[in-house]
């Protein structure tokens, strides 16, 4: 439950209700993305906990693509993943971090050149980032033990930073009920404004998927992966309504729509510089321990399909004495520290796994259709309830998503595209020198 928690819970929370609010102009609509999107998030976690308890094993959306739709498809997944999306997180989440410490005076050092200087400068933000990179990965070498511990503590001192934000603002006498009622002239507004407040939301909880790709070392998975990805959902979706309806509680929704940082100048104004700094401090802690969650999640992808004989077989060697994929561990650092090496690059990357990740979560979902059909036999120790409608629901809105990015970023989906397609050259080369016979989608 605390990787799910801790990897869903980012800067999100802290930074997209301006976003929200200034698509759909009031507080309502704004609830109503997030709880629509708490709800599909919900519907695919519940999809998800019947394929973990059916097959926790490590790669989680790999290893059910690679049953149901064979080599290839499992292959493009990894490929994708390994890539381009887990490092691209990655160096996204370590930058989010160095910026947001880039608000204390203390490290306003992290704005300046270390090395080099016009196109070819290097910020001291970025060797920082890089750093944490390592460190990260460091403490999951050590094994998933010390990561989960690392994982659990510092989730529920985010929860409580996140309550105490909430309660300063409850507590000051400068908020006002009114401002719930309050509105702003939205902009683009209607069925379009609404879309672009449930995406913001979708990626607010994106994240609680991850667990599925450690289910492999998870005690017990029949009982606790579906616990933790449904317990885990409901808990962050309260967290977020909470501190949702702390902000609006003090600013009224023109200033939230305004605010690069709305939860930051809500504290601004109950509790002055302190409160700001606060704030800072909860996103920053947030972002640490997501980070933990992702390069957890994100090594058991390639090691799982080196296992299988469909990737490079250096990436399936785990770690003699802490018994983590300490190979794959290391290559992802190390795609992460290159792209935030060429950070304008990243960018770029980081958009690009947009399309990807949403084509691969509509994907696995149809793999339950798929299970339920060719393997009655198969022990469930969960079952999705709702099925097949759920389900259903989660794989139409997942296509909705995937709609949405593609047309609002054509270019850069069709880049994306071409990234996956890639894949399929280097599949057939490893195929012929490594794989072993392939899973045809009608065997397990």
């Amino acid at each position: 439950m605390a990787i799910v928690v801790g990897t869903i819970i980012g800067s999100g929370i802290f930074l997209v209700p301006t976003e929200m609010m200034a698509a759909v102009g009031s507080s309502g609509l704004v609830y109503l993305a997030w709880i629509v999107g708490g709800l599909l998030s919900l519907f695919g976690a519940m999809t998800y906990a019947e394929l973990g308890s059916m097959m926790p094993y490590a790669g989680g959306e790999y290893v059910y693509l690679r049953g149901a739709y064979g080599d290839r498809t499992g292959f493009l997944y990894m490929w994708t993943w390994f890539a381009v999306a887990k490092p691209a997180s990655i160096a996204s989440v370590t930058s989010g971090l160095a910026r947001t410490l880039g608000i204390f005076a203390a490290f306003h050092w992290l704005d300046t050149v270390a090395i080099g200087s016009g196109h070819y400068a290097v910020m001291w933000s970025q060797i920082f980032a890089i750093t944490v990179t390592w460190l990260i990965t460091g403490l999951n070498y050590l094994g998933i033990k010390k990561a989960g511990d690392f994982q659990v503590v510092f989730t529920v001192l985010k929860a409580v930073l996140i309550l105490v934000v909430v309660g300063f603002c409850f507590s000051s006498a400068l908020g006002s009920w009114e401002n719930f009622s309050t509105s702003v002239n939205p902009v683009p507004g209607g069925l379009t404004g609404f879309m672009i407040a449930l995406i913001a939301t979708l990626w607010a909880y994106d994240g609680w998927n991850d667990l599925t790709m450690v289910a492999g070392e998870v005690k017990h998975p029949e009982r606790n992966l579906p616990f933790a990805l449904i317990g885990g959902l409901f808990v962050v979706g309260v967290l977020f309504m909470a501190t949702n309806a702390a902000i609006q509680y003090i600013l009224p929704a023109a200033q939230i729509a305004a605010s690069p940082r709305p939860a930051v100048t809500a504290l601004s104004v109950v509790a002055g510089p302190a409160g700001a700094a606060l704030v800072a401090a909860g996103m920053a802690l947030s972002i640490f321990v997501t980070l933990n969650g992702t390069v957890m999640s994100g090594a058991r992808i390639p090691f799982a399909a080196a296992r299988d004989g469909l990737f490079f077989p250096r990436f399936a060697e785990i770690s003699p004495r802490f018994k983590s994929p300490a190979y794959s561990l290391m290559v992802q650092a190390l795609l992460s520290t290159v792209l935030l090496l060429a950070l304008g690059r990243f960018q770029q990357l980081f958009e690009l796994a947009v399309f990807a990740e949403w084509l691969f979560y509509m994907l696995t979902a149809t793999t339950i259709f798929i299970y339920r059909r060719r393997h009655p036999e198969m022990a469930r120790p969960y079952r999705v309830w709702g099925y097949p409608v759920l389900p259903a629901v989660f794989v139409l809105s997942a296509a909705v998503v995937l709609y949405s990015s593609f047309a609002g970023n054509l270019r850069g989906s069709l880049i994306g595209s071409g990234l996956i397609l890639l894949g399929l050259p280097l599949y057939e080369w490893i195929r012929r020198r490594y794989a072993k016979p392939e899973l045809s989608g009608s065997e397990m």
